[in-house]
């Protein structure tokens, strides 16, 4: 497999990944995680094995113990992927202004 079949395949599953992220909503509000900006980085090593840097609209979030399972849970049902892990960071916190135009819009911010 040369080079670019390889970068092709893994943009392919980082699509596949922001897709199963869109599926993720915060249950207060009625936007999808990766929308909302919450998800900050998606990283996928040579072994399939995916790490999800992402935040929480707040520390006290209540779903601060479920939400990072559920994105775990489905990246990993993903066929493709070995393992998944979540690190949930507040650093930078979480603000309105990394949610996409979309979002805004859904919202009624724009």
């Amino acid at each position: 497999m040369s080079e670019e079949n390889i970068a092709e395949g893994s943009a392919d599953l980082g699509e596949k990944i922001v897709r199963i992220l869109k599926t993720i909503y915060d249950p207060e509000i009625p936007v999808d995680i990766y929308e909302l900006g919450l998800i900050y980085d998606v990283l996928v090593n040579e072994d399939n094995e995916v790490k999800i840097l992402m935040t929480l609209t707040s520390p006290n979030c209540p779903v601060a113990e479920s939400l990072p399972a559920e994105v775990e849970e489905k990246v990993k049902s993903l066929n493709e992927i070995k393992d998944a892990e979540v690190e949930i960071t507040f650093d930078p916190p979480w603000t309105q202004d990394l949610m996409s135009e979309e979002a805004k819009l859904e919202l009624g911010l724009l």
